[in-house]
């Protein structure tokens, strides 16, 4: 029976599973499933799923094929009955909250998008053994000997055999009876990565934008998390200056000033002297901007990615909201200034429906 439930469980998670995936790119666009995140686990909300099966209705109920009628008769209400009568008694169409690991969901992201796995780069990828006294065994040197276990069998073995005296106790281990300390060598990954999500929250970066910023990050992080032991994400927000905040502050925070992007890649460039190395860290750095920028500064801007950036991360990801007030020059310049760089990824992220993409051309290459 138990076997049963089991094969009947793994079934519907199957369904469930395959339901998901059919439907990534509408469940990625939807920005209530980020809020029903909880600790290792996210809810989604779908259709309910019923297996099917046969449903008796009670007798003399009259149903297909009884009752007065003539061939071709819809079955059914009538028009003219349509939209009568008061308030229903009877359930509507039910909607199933579906938990899933967020290792499972980047699994089904992984796997929908063909996303290649990612190669971590730098000391961090080292993988340390550490020994472990986790066992007992019958042999060993007489420095790992276990004193306490040895005494309780010689004790035990002597009781039993009717030779230990109360008056005169003395334990004598014998050699089956000594137990020695064993060791396990335990693989410790060092893989550390790092991300940096640069937003411009100046008045041309409307709510619609930053909730667009908001899902992808998530799917980004869900990812990235998934190929790391270790994420550390940080947040900088920047109109004419930039400055390190929280991620409460960070999609929530709406300037009026002015637009100089390169405060925001000077900041996170600080920052990853500073306290991530590359050396010991994979360095993430995803900037989402509508592409308004002080004309002048695009120019810095390429030059401090060109020579201090782009050389430390994995991936540079450049996201391109568009807004109703952007001029969108700014991805323009980032194309024509790096053409065929390997680890910065350029998108241009219309609308909701363009995040899926927008995953895909950051993701795509395994960096």
């Amino acid at each position: 029976m138990v076997r049963k439930i089991e094969r009947d469980v793994n079934r519907f998670k199957k369904i469930v599973r395959g339901k998901i995936k059919s439907d990534l790119r509408k469940y990625i666009t939807h920005g209530e499933m980020i809020g029903k995140t909880g600790g290792e686990y996210v809810s989604i909300p779908m259709p309910q799923i019923e297996l099917p099966e046969f449903r008796y209705g009670s007798k003399n109920a009259g149903g297909v094929g009884q009752g007065p009628g003539d061939a071709g008769t819809p079955i059914g209400r009538g028009g003219d009955l349509e939209g009568a009568g008061g308030a229903g008694d009877q359930a509507g169409r039910h909607i199933l909250e579906v938990e899933l690991t967020l290792e499972e969901l980047a699994q089904i992201l992984g796997e929908e998008l063909a996303l290649p796995r990612v190669e971590p780069k730098g000391k961090a990828n080292i993988i340390e053994e550490k020994d472990r006294y986790t066992g007992i065994r019958q042999t060993g040197p007489e420095s790992l000997r276990h004193f306490k276990r040895t005494y309780k069998k010689a004790l035990k073995r002597q009781i039993a055999s009717s030779s230990y005296d109360p008056v005169d106790p003395v334990v004598i281990p014998y050699r089956e009876d000594k137990l020695y300390r064993s060791w396990n060598a335990t693989p410790l990954p060092r893989s550390n990565a790092v991300i940096f999500y640069l937003m411009d929250v100046s008045g041309s970066m409307t709510d619609d934008q930053k909730e667009i910023v908001r899902i992808e990050a998530f799917w980004i992080d869900t990812w990235l998390k998934s190929q790391y032991d270790g994420v550390t994400t940080r947040y900088i927000i920047h109109d004419a200056v930039a400055r390190e905040v929280d991620q409460h502050t960070f999609y929530h925070t709406r300037e009026s000033g002015g637009t100089r992007i390169s405060s925001a890649y000077t900041l996170a460039n600080k920052i990853i002297d500073a306290e991530h190395p590359i050396a010991d860290w994979n360095v993430y750095v995803l900037h989402f901007s509508d592409g308004d920028n002080w004309g002048e500064d695009n120019r810095y801007c390429v030059s401090i990615l060109g020579e201090l950036l782009l050389p430390k991360c994995n991936l540079f990801g450049y996201g391109q909201v568009e807004s109703p007030y952007g001029s969108g020059e700014f991805y323009r310049e980032l194309e024509e200034a790096f053409d065929d760089v390997d680890n910065l990824a350029l998108s241009e992220i219309r609308n909701k429906e363009g995040i899926y993409d927008s995953i895909k051309e950051f993701l795509g290459k395994g960096r």
